[in-house]
């Protein structure tokens, strides 16, 4: 099942930082806002709020979004996530989540890249996917039995995080749960001595389309088009890795 398509290089420059940091703020108010500004009941911002950090976004800015986010401050949180479906060149499936504070700007914006895209095209693509719960975490021994805890959490499945994913030394795993049971799972893991560093709710391809590797950088280039666009959360695609 493995990890969705991941921009290579994506933090590459000044001009990528600010828009990351940004996403990663998003991400922090809509948490706070769906669960609350407590990150010890709510495991998607707990998640949000490390991943912050370990960008390093300043204390400051992410207090300020979770107060935001969670309606403690006169300012509004305006954001409402919009998704969009999809194919990429070579006939990729492809699924995209906006947070946008103007739908009516990023429909048309949207819609302009997949046409931009060589072939890509806009289309309803969800059957290609499974819509469910994931939390990666990584657990300080080495050797835990992480379908044990799989089972104890009431995941559905887990799969070992790949090479770079988890800190070395550490045993990394992604559990895949329904999206009711997301919450319970990731707490559930804390509890077990696990260290959560996503919860939330993915589009997981079912399968993942394999094609040469000079059609790969394509749509490699289309999906990075994509993810640039100050609106888009999410980029997820059923792509396989080169040939």
């Amino acid at each position: 099942m493995g990890a969705q398509w991941k921009q290579a290089g994506r933090e590459a420059n000044a001009q990528k930082r600010g828009q990351m940091v940004v996403k990663l703020v998003r991400e922090i108010m809509v948490a706070a806002r769906l669960g609350g500004p407590e990150p010890d009941l709510n495991a998607r911002l707990f998640a949000a709020m490390e991943k912050a950090r370990k960008n390093s976004v300043t204390r400051e800015t992410i207090d300020r979004a979770v107060k935001k986010g969670a309606g403690l401050t006169d300012e509004k949180i305006v954001f409402e996530l919009v998704t969009y479906e999809g194919f990429a060149p070579h006939k990729v499936p492809v699924v995209v989540e906006c947070l946008t504070d103007n739908r009516n700007r990023t429909a048309p914006e949207i819609r302009n890249l997949f046409r931009a895209g060589s072939l890509g095209q806009p289309g309803s693509v969800s059957f290609f996917f499974n819509h469910g719960g994931v939390v990666e975490a990584h657990h300080k021994d080495a050797n835990r039995d992480a379908e044990g805890d799989a089972i104890e959490c009431g995941a559905d499945e887990v799969e070992d995080l790949e090479a770079g994913e988890a800190p070395e030394g550490t045993k990394g795993a992604r559990f895949y749960t329904a999206i009711k049971d997301l919450d319970a799972a990731s707490k559930a893991l804390k509890a077990a001595g696990w260290t959560v560093t996503a919860s939330e709710i993915r589009y997981i391809a079912k399968n993942f389309t394999d094609i040469p590797a000079a059609a790969h950088k394509e749509v490699e280039e289309f999906l990075t088009a994509l993810d640039d666009h100050d609106d888009v959360h999410r980029v997820y695609a059923a792509l396989g890795p080169a040939k």
